[in-house]
């Protein structure tokens, strides 16, 4: 029997609750305990991995077919404790489905796929792998078999995952026959060999191949159809599927840093779903498909790092990013509240108070790339540091004018927390992206700073000065071309309750 809704004291009604949860341990399968056990377990394992590759400092490998480097054991807890929430959470959310034990182990297989592909040193097994985990990616979109739109959203999915392999088939057979190396460490070493059409042929394809699997404009269609896969699988696909186009650059760093006009398309390419992510997000209703816009953002600003040439910063993005993402995914029902019209759930601010706020977060933007740029050296010489800092200002920037506009503290409290919360924040980040650096066998591949960046980062301040004082809104023509650039594949739409089965 069903709750009456009861008043919070914020004037918001609570959601009722309809009969009990269900009971995880009462009549469970033993495939989703055995998974869920066996997953943390190797969490606490990765986590010695991680400890003892820091103190020894060595490469373990089994030559010619995996190397256990930092990346490696960095991705396997991150990976890990992924995989872990997301198997815990399932327990209770995939209750009482027919596919609950599909999809334990759908999950678990992805969650070995991706340790196995960290760890993979012959390109025949890393190709190998990488088909695997699109294949079990596609599943999970599609666990449901009675629902025809599920199947739609994982062909699609496949679709492009496929073709992102074929991609990376064509770069490492293009990079075996330059080099007559068959692993990624051998291809590596044999960089400064490379050059001509057959290595701009295996850097093309690396590229776009990232591009695809990180859901990079135009290439954003599968992430946003996906949205019929179960809301764990959406939490592990936002926030550790796509982050494979980032590891696949990080492994290939040698191959893309040959030339430098490579990494500035990988700068444009970046920048270009950065910001084209922001605004397919401001026309978006819905609270996932807000957070699978904001994805193809975030996507683009990891690979923006890539072409910057910091890739220790890339790999700390998209760990910061995943487990953010992950987060929101799997809180995405709280967020669902029902309130009156005159209600409202955020306290805007106006007029002169406006003005000191933007001018408390402009401060605060530039205070913290100081801060970062104090902690890290980045952005104190002209090359593209400096560019990387630029961005960590307008990030700072917007995400304390955001706290400013919808915080419901009182003015003066408002504005001294913003920098109380933000400073150890940056310095956070910093360390991590030291100690990530650090961890990583690449070197940090700086590059020297050209009009066309100065160029892409104008127009991206132009993107989001333009988005947070509306001005977008007033051209039919963008939302319009916006709001189609975000439709999933039409054949992936619930058009009625009718159609979804879940027996």
């Amino acid at each position: 029997m069903s709750r009456p809704m009861s008043r919070t004291m914020s004037g918001h009604s609570s959601k009722p609750t309809v009969g009990a949860l269900p009971d995880t341990t009462v009549d469970s399968p033993l495939v989703p305990v055995a998974l869920t056990w066996l997953v943390w377990s190797l969490f606490v394992a990765s986590i010695v991995v991680l400890l003892a590759r820091i103190r020894v400092g060595d490469v373990w490998e089994l030559s010619g077919v995996v190397a256990i480097d930092g990346l490696t054991a960095l991705m396997w807890v991150v990976v890990t404790f992924f995989s872990g929430i997301v198997h815990s959470y399932s327990r209770r959310y995939m209750a009482g489905s027919t596919h609950k034990t599909k999809f334990f182990a759908a999950t678990f297989g992805f969650t070995a796929l991706v340790m196995a592909l960290v760890a993979a040193d012959h390109i025949a097994l890393f190709g190998f792998l990488w088909v695997a985990m699109g294949l079990v990616m596609a599943e999970l979109i599609g666990i449901n078999e009675g629902w025809k739109q599920a199947q739609a959203a994982a062909t699609v999915a496949r679709r492009y995952f496929i073709a992102s392999s074929a991609l990376l088939g064509i770069a490492l057979t293009a990079l075996w026959w330059t080099t007559g190396m068959t692993t990624v460490s051998g291809i590596g070493a044999a960089a400064d060999t490379l050059g001509g059409p057959v290595w701009l042929v295996a850097a093309g394809a690396l590229v776009l191949a990232a591009m695809i699997q990180s859901a990079l404009v135009p290439f954003h269609n599968w992430l946003l159809s996906s949205m019929t896969a179960p809301t764990p699988a959406s939490a592990l696909m936002h926030a550790g599927f796509v982050n494979a186009g980032g590891i696949l650059l990080t492994r290939f760093a040698p191959v893309i840093t040959v030339d430098s006009t490579l990494m500035f398309a990988v700068v444009a390419v970046g920048a270009a779903s950065a910001g084209g992510g922001k605004l397919l997000k401001s026309v978006q209703m819905d609270i996932k498909s807000k957070l699978g816009c904001s994805t193809v953002g975030q996507m683009g600003f990891m690979i923006m790092q890539v072409g910057l040439g910091f890739f220790g910063a890339a790999i700390t993005h998209l760990i910061l990013h995943g487990f953010y993402k992950a987060y929101q995914f799997l809180s995405s029902g709280e967020r669902v509240e029902h309130t009156s019209p005159s209600e409202t759930t955020e306290h805007t601010i106006g007029g002169l108070t406006s003005v000191v706020g933007f001018v408390v977060a402009v401060l605060t933007g530039l205070a913290g790339g100081v801060v970062f740029t104090a902690l890290t050296g980045k952005g104190a010489s002209v090359d593209s540091g400096l560019l990387l800092t630029f961005f960590v200002v307008v990030t700072t920037l917007h995400a304390a004018r955001s706290t400013v506009q919808h915080t419901s503290l009182p003015a003066i409290a408002r504005y001294a927390a913003v920098p109380l919360v933000f400073f150890p924040a940056i310095v956070i980040y910093a360390v991590v992206y030291e100690g990530v650096s650090d961890l990583l066998a690449v070197s940090t591949a700086t590059t020297e700073l050209t009009l066309l960046h100065g160029v892409i980062a104008v127009g991206f301040l132009g993107i989001y000065v333009a988005i947070e004082t509306g001005v977008h809104e007033h051209s039919q023509r963008l939302y319009v071309a916006l709001l189609n650039a975000t439709q999933p594949a039409s054949n992936t739409l619930l058009t009625s309750t009718e159609e979804y089965n879940e027996y």
